[in-house]
């Protein structure tokens, strides 16, 4: 089909600020996912944008979100220099999402990324972020005035996208055509609303955009008053779900179709069964998300080092080798951790921001909210051999807890930064490495690996599992490779994820895979 003059592979896009986050994620979307014709970045202004703390998102109901992800962002030139780094099929329209403040910041934006997208979506309508979006999407004035700065300082079609918070839609769509646009997206989250969970404000930010089920009517008599009132395309967002929303979005008037929040929880995999089920008029089974909260009580804290402990809690938790929580402390925020053990509920550590210095502080009989599990669990029955380093022991212990023909190989740079080792040594054989010589082989524990394999045979059928800092899994995977097949490695990165369930993108990995979903081990 043609979409404003570009022969395009689909009629579907991802909207804004969903999995599409990442330029290598975008990458690999566009080459796998021939029904994703459009494809949609993150909002993007002038400088680096940090956004808000986690939590940033919540299922308050089946189906139905609040987000307030505070349009984090590297900035534009940081956003020019990674799409300069991938490739793009010809038949995919790269539609940047572009914010500012006025329409001096719009169009700078535009004239950096111009030479790397095919045309522009303007975000007039975020319901979180003061003094952007909505803010100035509400005043069908600056929608006109905006929407014609940006078309007059670029030859590339420009898409304004609508906010639902105003009187009357028409009145915006109409604005945004007298100022040139090439066509409408719309709609954009509702609200803000406030979503509190045992009294608690569950966002950091308070207030975030509705998104999901309950606002799908909405969307679709967006789209049939805009496309009765203005004669440029339309581009449909809003928890479309199956085969018959998309037909009843086309009926109404839109060219493309734009699905989000329905995504949850899906692998890269399922994305593109779920695509080509929907272009083919069929539907797809939903992925069943949780981010339901359950109290946890923490019975005790054994502090191993002025950064570090080991939090055992009262309760126990159903969940597999591999897999990982959200931990929230109402007020501070939440974070992603691996499960040292389950039974009962045990976690390991490492004070580094704001969140986990206050988590490794708390004292015996505080509560703390528990979501998840997330990820694919891991299930090894062969010869195992687990390395880790800093925290790494924590993603690695249930894999060997469940499958005993194991070893485990954990460095630290001291003695008081290793835990639970006795408890390692019941399961299997343990292998403990410090820089300093404290305990056990003084050195990286890579060199304590390479020096135990060199006295065992080449056994190709050896799986490997790594979790720790980027540099020390490079070294092991060398290592490893000279031993066993590069299929038997397994590998995990503490990449940052803030939603867990695939939607944000954060934990986009330098594969285009998204941690949460896709991972946390991965192939390498």
């Amino acid at each position: 089909m043609n979409f404003l003059g570009k022969e395009i592979s689909g009629r579907y896009t991802i909207p804004s600020g969903i999995i599409t986050t990442d330029a290598k994620v975008i990458e690999r979307i566009a080459n796998e996912i021939p029904e994703i014709g459009v494809i949609t970045t993150k909002s993007i202004c002038l400088e680096p944008r940090d956004g808000y703390r986690e939590p940033i998102l919540h299922q308050h109901a089946p189906g139905c979100f609040v987000n307030a992800v505070g349009l984090t962002n590297p900035g534009a030139r940081a956003f020019a220099g990674s799409l300069s780094m991938i490739r793009l099929p010809k038949d995919k329209f790269l539609l940047c999402s572009i914010f500012g403040k006025n329409k001096e910041e719009f169009v700078a934006v535009a004239k950096i990324l111009e030479p790397y997208c095919d045309g522009f979506e303007l975000n007039l309508s975020c319901p979180h972020a003061k003094g952007y979006g909505m803010a100035i999407g509400q005043d069908p004035s600056q929608v006109e005035d905006i929407t014609r700065a940006v078309k007059q300082a670029t030859d590339l079609p420009v898409i304004p996208k609508l906010t639902p918070n105003v009187d009357d839609i028409t009145v915006i769509a109409q604005a945004a055509e007298r100022g040139g646009a090439d066509a409408i997206s719309a709609i954009n989250t509702v609200g803000p609303i406030e979503h509190r969970h045992d009294d608690h404000p569950v966002l950091t930010n308070i207030k975030g955009g509705k998104s999901g089920k309950d606002i799908f009517d909405l969307v679709l008599d967006s789209i049939k008053k805009i496309s009765q009132s203005t004669d440029i395309p339309l581009i449909a967002c809003g928890r479309i779900s199956c085969a018959q929303d998309a037909m009843k979005m086309e009926e109404a008037g839109a060219t493309i179709i734009g699905i989000g929040s329905a995504l949850a929880g899906m692998k890269t995999e399922d994305l593109k069964v779920f695509f080509r089920s929907i272009a083919d008029g069929k539907d797809h089974n939903m992925e069943k998300v949780s981010t339901e909260y359950k109290k946890f009580t923490l019975k005790k804290n054994i502090k191993h080092a002025q950064d570090l402990s080991v939090l055992c809690f009262e309760e126990t938790l159903p969940i597999k080798p591999g897999q990982f929580i959200f931990a929230w402390i109402p007020g501070v925020g939440e974070k992603p951790f691996s499960v040292l053990d389950n039974e009962p509920l045990t976690l390991a550590i490492q004070g580094r921001g704001c969140f986990t210095r206050k988590i490794i502080t708390l004292d015996p009989g505080t509560e703390v909210y528990i979501r998840g599990p997330y990820g694919n669990p891991v299930k090894s029955t062969r010869k195992t051999i687990l390395v880790g380093g800093g925290c790494g022991l924590a993603a690695l212990y249930m894999i060997a807890k469940e499958n005993r023909d194991c070893e485990i190989f954990i460095g630290a740079k001291d003695k008081e930064h290793l835990f639970y080792l006795d408890e390692t040594k019941k399961i299997c054989d343990l292998h403990v490495a410090t820089e300093d010589g404290s305990l056990g082989y003084k050195g990286f524990i890579t060199d304590l690996l390479q020096k135990r394999l060199k006295e065992m045979c080449k056994d190709e059928s050896i799986i490997f599992y790594n979790c720790g800092p980027e540099r020390m899994i490079k070294a092991a995977i060398e290592i490893e490779r000279e031993f066993t097949l590069k299929t038997n490695i397994f590998s995990s990165i503490d990449h940052s994820t803030k939603c867990g369930i695939g939607l944000c993108g954060s934990c986009a990995t330098k594969s285009g895979e998204r941690l949460c979903v896709d991972g946390p081990f991965f192939k390498k």
